[in-house]
């Protein structure tokens, strides 16, 4: 049988959907995904025909069938060629980008985080069921294979129960220097800041953890969240987060005895062994299995990346494979759990006073940006 085919489309030429398409032109069998295949057929610039035609010429795409460049996202998404959308847009802008595609009838797979809060998320959640469309938040990590393992051990309960979970995703940047004031990671009007940028990828395994591990029916959000930010002083973005999360029940068993999990920082006594994971966080390759002393021995596990990809790969192929089969959402990253997570980093942002303006907080569709 012939691998299932998407036809993608590609909302934006910046640095991640470069990144993305790379990935999408590497061959599926090398990395054990023969049912499954992927072609670029479109490429939209919100400035120019030109930008889009550069792009396609800088990721490779094939000329044959010719991939169209689109000078507006409207022309893409009225591209009847077009299977699926890739939103790769800054957070600002992805509420009104994926409505543009979802109002024309569009599946779509939009770059983390996925909108600026959680009111947004949740209208292109409803918005694509009543629609009968598919959608999904871009969190690449989420379906890598080592992602996949650690949920598998935790759900086999291969360290006991999950008591506690820190994750740390953090760079190294002089922010004066590099970022100044307009750059994306810093602009409040581009929704800038650590916390929806990367801190998606530490609550990426938070969620994974104590939360995803867990049958839908079980899951239940934070009984408790506080953050803490400092802002960057000269925009007023945060420029570091740290929230505290108590989830009312342990995992895998469900179970309120011996109580809460708690995830960022924390010891526990109670805990049989540990899982560690080497960053960076948004893409690892290596995991331990570190069971209490005395009680076997610590496993490492290396899992490389085929055809040397970024690993972008994995979630495409699982659009892929949810495309094909007809579902609306991924099991592995569901819509109610976008918006849980969404709610997290708005209730983190309302602790802090931290406030985007109103034009790109509004739910009202159309807008100007």
């Amino acid at each position: 049988m012939a691998p299932y085919n998407v036809r993608w489309g590609i909302m934006a030429t910046g640095w991640i959907a470069d990144v993305f398409v790379r990935d999408l032109l590497r061959d599926p069998n090398l990395r054990d995904a023969s049912d499954v295949s992927h072609s670029v057929v479109a490429v939209a610039s919100s400035t120019s025909a030109s930008r889009a035609e550069k792009f396609i010429a800088d990721t490779g795409i094939p000329a044959d069938p010719a991939c169209k460049a689109y000078a507006s996202y409207a022309e893409l998404v009225a591209d009847p060629n077009v299977d699926v959308v890739y939103v790769a847009t800054p957070h600002s802008h992805h509420f009104q980008n994926v409505m543009l595609c979802l109002e024309a009838g569009k599946n779509v797979l939009c770059e983390k985080a996925f909108t600026v809060n959680a009111a947004q998320t949740r209208i292109l959640c409803e918005t694509a069921g009543k629609k009968n469309l598919f959608l999904m938040e871009a969190v690449w990590t989420r379906y890598f294979p080592l992602s996949v393992q650690v949920r598998e051990l935790i759900s086999k309960g291969a360290i006991g129960e999950v008591l506690r979970v820190t994750a740390d995703t953090s760079l190294g940047f002089d922010v004066e220097t590099t970022f100044k004031t307009e750059h994306r990671m810093v602009n409040k009007d581009l929704a800038g800041g650590a916390l929806l940028d990367l801190g998606i990828y530490s609550l990426t395994w938070v969620f994974q953890t104590l939360y995803h591990t867990l049958p839908r029916e079980q899951r239940k959000p934070p009984s408790r969240i506080s953050a803490h930010m400092t802002p960057y002083h000269v925009t007023g973005t945060d420029e570091a987060t740290t929230i505290l999360l108590s989830f009312p029940t342990s995992t895998p068993s469900n179970s309120s005895k011996p109580g809460e999990s708690h995830a960022v920082a924390m010891t526990n006594l109670r805990t049989k062994g540990e899982i560690q994971v080497d960053g960076p966080a948004f893409r690892p390759e290596v995991y331990r299995v570190i069971p209490k002393k005395g009680e076997g021995e610590i496993k490492e596990v290396k899992l490389t990346f085929p055809t040397d990809g970024r690993g972008m790969y994995w979630e495409a192929d699982e659009v892929a494979r949810c495309l094909r089969d007809g579902k609306l959402e991924s099991e592995g990253l569901p819509w109610e759990e976008s918006i849980v997570m969404m709610e997290v980093m708005d209730e983190a942002r309302k602790q802090n006073g931290l406030v985007y303006p109103e034009r790109i907080e509004s739910t009202v569709y159309p807008a100007e940006l």
